[in-house]
């Protein structure tokens, strides 16, 4: 690893594609009334959150998350390819972490491959960024 090589810039806009992923991950057009059931939640419960919290500090594990993906990610061999096949791995890892926690929390398999789901793509599209992006 080559800390020079972190091209910052390409780390915020892959932290930012997760938010992207995510608006569409969890919108009512893919899971979002799968997720909100299976997580026993209902619309008041959301609206109740805090939207600061929620998204600040989803802000700034994405790009703890880049930031950890671009230092593997840091040497000059590094393309779109490895990029990518780095996120998709370290995706694995994530879904992995996941489903054990989730199975012990007694959640379905459905918001396992829910959540997992949409660590893999991010983490996948996040790779593909700092990869593409040297």
């Amino acid at each position: 690893m080559n800390p020079s090589l972190i091209n910052w810039a390409a780390v915020i806009v892959a932290a930012l594609s997760a938010f992207l992923v995510g608006g569409i991950w969890y919108s009512p057009v893919l899971f979002a009334n799968a997720w909100i059931a299976d997580n026993k939640l209902n619309t008041d419960d959301l609206k109740a959150s805090s939207k600061l919290r929620s998204f600040g500090m989803t802000g700034i594990f994405s790009l703890i998350m880049a930031a950890n993906l671009a230092a593997f990610l840091a040497d000059s061999k590094t393309d779109l390819a490895w990029g990518t096949t780095a996120g998709f791995l370290a995706g694995i890892w994530t879904f992995s972490a996941i489903a054990i926690m989730s199975l012990f929390e007694l959640k379905s398999w459905r918001l396992i491959f829910i959540n997992g789901g949409y660590s893999l793509v991010s983490l996948t599209l996040m790779g593909a960024i700092l990869g593409a992006w040297r």
